[in-house]
């Protein structure tokens, strides 16, 4: 259900108090979780899913150079957890393992409720670049390639952080303060965060271009068919609806064509693996709240 609370902090600033109401609109009143038109991605047909964050269709579509075929697809979610929650929850994946850089699974997993043959949490110690305050993309692919010898008969998703914030480019290391924790998009829709749509589009386009090598590495490391795709995208200044206030981030509820329109590039690299169920082999270790915390709010979350 919708939380009103949002709301009321919305009535603080315009801007803010528009996007609540816009998010009423695209939530039916709070009354539905996740966007209908989205698509299931795991009625989908792949061996390995290969999941950028925050990344944008149009954004991918000019700057990719990776073999295949690209098409879109439509999310059924604006944010991590949104996504999550619509297309993991309460399901039976033995047959899959989910590699992932991001601690937004971790941090809902009870709520999920999901049963996955592994989880490899790439984003606890020994995943975690301190400086950059992230997981780089070839820490990814590495532990991705380990899963893959690992598991040779489950079905791969991969989740990268990029192009998400922290930018580790050059244009977002000159502009953003890594030590300034709490970042939120919230104050580009206020005006207070002082950087131009200019300088979030080049920070954002960077972040990709890191990616992006590793990405297809990747696809020619893992045997079958391979897609790449996005959990969500990212608006940077485009006017939202059915209120046209500029808006900025991916924040849930929203269902914008620059939020859910996602890329969808297929490739295939060799015979199909063969996919089989077995029981849960997750050994998870405990992470205190406080240091899921710190990440989450070093990417940007709190």
């Amino acid at each position: 259900m919708y939380d009103f609370r949002q709301l009321l902090r919305g009535m603080a600033n315009p801007g803010l108090a528009v996007r609540e109401v816009n998010r009423l609109y695209h939530t039916r009143l709070g009354r539905q979780t996740g966007n209908p038109r989205g698509i299931d991605i795991f009625e989908e047909d792949w061996d390995n899913l290969l999941i950028l964050d925050a990344c944008r269709y149009d954004m991918f579509e000019e700057q990719h150079s990776l073999p295949g075929r690209l098409e879109s697809r439509i999310s059924k979610s604006s944010h991590t957890s949104e996504f999550l929650q619509s297309n993991f929850a309460d399901r039976d994946l033995r047959d899959t393992v989910y590699v992932t850089a991001s601690p937004m699974y971790y941090r809902n997993r009870e709520r999920l409720n999901t049963q996955l043959h592994d989880v490899v949490n790439i984003w606890q110690d020994f995943g975690w670049h301190e400086e950059y305050r992230t997981v780089l993309p070839e820490t990814v692919r590495e532990l991705a390639l380990d899963a893959a010898e690992q598991y040779p008969d489950k079905r791969l998703v991969v989740h990268f952080l990029q192009p998400h914030y922290p930018f580790i480019g050059p244009t977002g290391r000159r502009h953003f303060d890594l030590d300034q924790l709490n970042f939120e998009w919230d104050g580009a829709l206020t005006g207070d965060l002082g950087i131009s749509d200019d300088v979030l589009w080049a920070a954002f386009r960077e972040n990709l271009d890191v990616a992006l090598p590793h990405v297809e590495a990747l696809m020619g490391e893992l045997q079958g068919k391979t897609v790449v795709t996005a959990d969500h995208g990212q608006m940077i200044g485009e006017r939202s609806s059915p209120l046209p206030v500029r808006d900025y981030g991916h924040p849930p509820g929203l269902y914008t064509e620059q939020l859910v329109k996602v890329p969808w590039l297929v490739y295939e690299n060799g015979p199909r693996r063969e996919i089989s169920a077995d029981s849960s082999t997750t050994e998870e270790t405990d992470v205190s709240e406080e240091a899921v915390q710190e990440r989450l709010a070093d990417l940007g979350y709190l």
